[in-house]
């Protein structure tokens, strides 16, 4: 909700419309991680395949894995328990546990909700929420959504086809069951930027600093977007695009510094 023109928009919007704008001059290797950038005479060389003059660094909090439900669980079991919402139509006509307190559960299960048919649980450690007050309260109102705090999750088999959850109430010894027919992990993620301190960037609690030109320690390499740390920034998508302008026009000025640079339409 911090895209500037749009009251909202989702991810994968947002990504599309990125994506028809850029496309034209840019060529996209996807399916490919980077392991190793080397510094040979002015230019950059990745994974001894690309040869580049510059380069940004854009990975956001990093690679990240998804905390797991903290249960041992079969395969079988494990179908059923999903970290991502891909595809809300496909949670309709169930019942659908969500486990978290933070801003991803609530907004899986207001997402959830409002498929025809589902019941929701939403299930969390505290009686107290990390996310908006407004979402709780907005999904608190729903009829088909029940809110159970403060429980942990203690045990889970399949029972009649169904995940049969055993909850602990926090501070008691009391334990309840809930049947769900899938159940949505919203625990948070874990983040990691630690690869590129093998190419000498360094790193400030798993962020890159940056001078006020975008540019690390290593001339030549940049970091943008909520990888990117300095004195007063803010982690909004908004002041990524913000960012990459700046990086963008200290990279045209370095290889061109003959040139007069446009910085933007309305200097014309």
């Amino acid at each position: 909700m911090d895209i500037p023109a749009f009251s909202s928009i989702s991810a994968h919007e947002l990504i599309e419309k990125l994506r028809n704008k850029s496309s034209q001059n840019a060529t996209f290797i996807l399916n490919h991680p980077v392991v190793d950038l080397k510094k040979i005479d002015r230019k950059f060389i990745i994974d001894n395949n690309f040869s580049v003059k510059s380069v940004i660094i854009a990975t956001g909090t990093g690679s990240f894995t998804p905390k797991k439900f903290p249960l041992k669980m079969d395969d079988e079991i494990e179908k059923r328990v999903h970290y991502y919402v891909r595809d809300p139509q496909k949670f309709k006509n169930q019942k659908i546990g969500v486990f978290g307190g933070g801003d991803s559960a609530l907004d899986w299960a207001a997402e959830l909700a409002d498929q025809e048919g589902t019941k929701i649980n939403l299930i969390h450690r505290r009686n107290e929420f990390r996310g908006l007050e407004s979402s709780i309260q907005k999904l608190k109102s729903l009829k088909n959504v029940e809110v159970q705090t403060p429980y942990l999750p203690k045990s889970i088999q399949i029972r009649d086809n169904l995940l049969n959850i055993g909850l602990k109430e926090m501070g008691t010894s009391n334990i309840i069951y809930e049947q769900f027919d899938q159940i949505i992990v919203g625990y948070g993620f874990r983040a990691n930027n630690q690869f590129v301190k093998k190419w000498g960037v360094n790193l400030n609690n798993n962020q890159i600093e940056v001078s006020r030109s975008m540019e690390t320690n290593i001339p030549g390499i940049y970091a943008i977007g909520d990888v990117s740390t300095y004195p007063g920034r803010v982690p909004l998508i908004g002041l990524g695009f913000g960012e990459a302008q700046i990086a963008i026009t200290t990279i045209m000025r370095a290889l061109f510094p003959e040139k007069t640079l446009t910085i933007h339409s309305t200097s014309i």
